[in-house]
């Protein structure tokens, strides 16, 4: 999921007023940025009310318990039957690999969409430790880019590109700060004319439009009601500073193994095979680390810090390396989905380990680093990593700590495998 797959928007020609180039791209940004929130929002709200079906109605219509270890594993193995046959028989297969896809990409046929979102739902509903971004990007792009160059052929396909990537990650995260900074990194390694806020112009339009979508209609918080940090010292420092190093080790653990796991997988060869295995290893995982180390990880976050000094070590080890292996796994065996919000709970579980071991550490401080140590590890994006550190602990006095912290974490994981590989199947770094 490097930086470098988001593809930058174009930039207006040297030899144009700016003004007359940006503002024929106010109206499509609105309408990609709405379409691309309601989107994001239909496939969350499908798979939630799902997954209420599946874990609540139906255990209980049944009178087992919905989170019972025999219901875990053969929800998940059961998951990963229902997805192997949309991959295996919908038109298009879901999409490519996605352990060789980041976050964006070039457009997808068309014809690939509803199997990629059809699958995604079905994983998101049945518990699969993956998040809904990929998927979500990749199918905005590709109805962006179909629908924009029948539209407006005379605007370029990258614009379209841009303008639904920015818009998706505004939606995802509810605010366009998070898709100004994943693609200003873009921007470094791809330079153009225009200066950068002439191209980042209509993508922050999209953003907005995408991020105001999901506030008016659903309201997202990332806020995890961590007592906040108001008047950081020296050990704030040094303690970020370890945490963030340490939790970027754990993560890069995950980026090792995974060129390993990928390749076992592929040897099954047939997704009537790999899907439901893996299910089946996620499933015994699940029953292994209980009802919080299931799904995207995003509320089960929150239910994990709603009770800090509540868990023991031994319980919190146990959370971020099942949902570590769990991680893996999902992504290696052909699940359609993205790292980064089980990426969140595996850093939430790292530093609230770490400051059950050290008691002394505030809870702000531990939760935000060890997050933003783990997503340096998996995703390589420094500033959405900072971003998600920094509202996850909801404490201007987090930033500065989180900023330094970031430094050493990056020594750490720069020019090390990621979690993604290439088409041959190694790991990128």
């Amino acid at each position: 999921m490097a930086a470098d797959h988001a593809p930058p928007p174009s930039s207006p020609p040297a030899h144009e007023a700016p003004l007359r180039v940006l503002l024929p791209l106010v109206l499509p940004a609105l309408v990609v940025g709405v379409g691309a929130g309601l989107l994001f929002l239909g496939i969350s709200a499908l798979s939630e009310e799902f997954q209420d079906v599946l874990w609540h109605d139906l255990p209980d219509a049944l009178g087992i318990g919905g989170y019972s270890s025999l219901w875990i594993i053969t929800m998940l193995t059961a998951t990963g039957i229902a997805v192997g046959l949309v991959i295996w028989k919908v038109p298009g297969h879901a999409g490519p690999d996605p352990a060789s896809e980041g976050l964006g990409g070039p457009p997808l046929a068309p014809m690939v969409v509803p199997g990629l979102l059809l699958a995604s739902a079905l994983g998101l509903a049945g518990g699969v430790s993956l998040g809904p971004e990929n998927p979500i990007i990749a199918c905005n792009i590709a109805l962006a880019y179909w629908l924009g160059r029948k539209a407006a052929p005379a605007v370029p396909g990258a614009v379209w590109v841009a303008l639904a990537s920015a818009a998706t990650i505004g939606a995802l995260f509810g605010t366009p700060v998070a898709a100004a900074l994943v693609i200003s990194e873009a921007l470094t390694g791809q330079p153009g004319p225009g200066s950068l806020w002439d191209r980042l112009f209509a993508p922050l339009v999209a953003a907005g439009a995408g991020a105001m979508t999901t506030q008016l209609l659903a309201e997202p918080s990332f806020d995890l009601g961590l007592p906040p940090l108001t008047d950081p010292g020296w050990g704030d420092l040094l303690a970020a500073v370890v945490i963030a190093s340490a939790a970027a080790v754990f993560g890069l653990a995950s980026c090792y193994l995974f060129p390993y796991v990928h390749a076992a997988f592929r040897r099954l060869r047939h997704p009537m095979v790999m899907l439901p295995l893996g299910g089946l290893a996620l499933g015994l995982l699940g029953a292994l680390g209980g009802q919080l180390t299931l799904f995207k990880g995003l509320e089960e976050v929150k239910e994990l810090t709603s009770s800090v000094g509540a868990w023991s070590s031994g319980e919190l080890a146990k959370f971020a390396v099942i949902k570590l292996l769990a991680l893996l796994v999902a992504a290696s065996c052909g699940f359609r989905g993205g790292r980064i919000f089980p990426a969140v709970f595996i850093g939430a579980a790292f530093g609230l380990l770490a400051q059950a071991l050290v008691p002394e550490v505030h809870p702000a401080v531990a939760v935000s680093s060890a997050v933003l140590g783990v997503l340096l590890a998996t995703t390589r994006q420094g500033w959405i990593s900072l971003f998600t550190g920094a509202v996850l602990a909801s404490s201007p006095a987090m930033l500065a700590l989180l900023c330094l912290a970031s430094l050493p974490a990056w020594l750490i994981v720069t020019g090390r495998p990621q979690l993604e590989l290439d088409k041959r199947g190694n790991a990128l770094r």
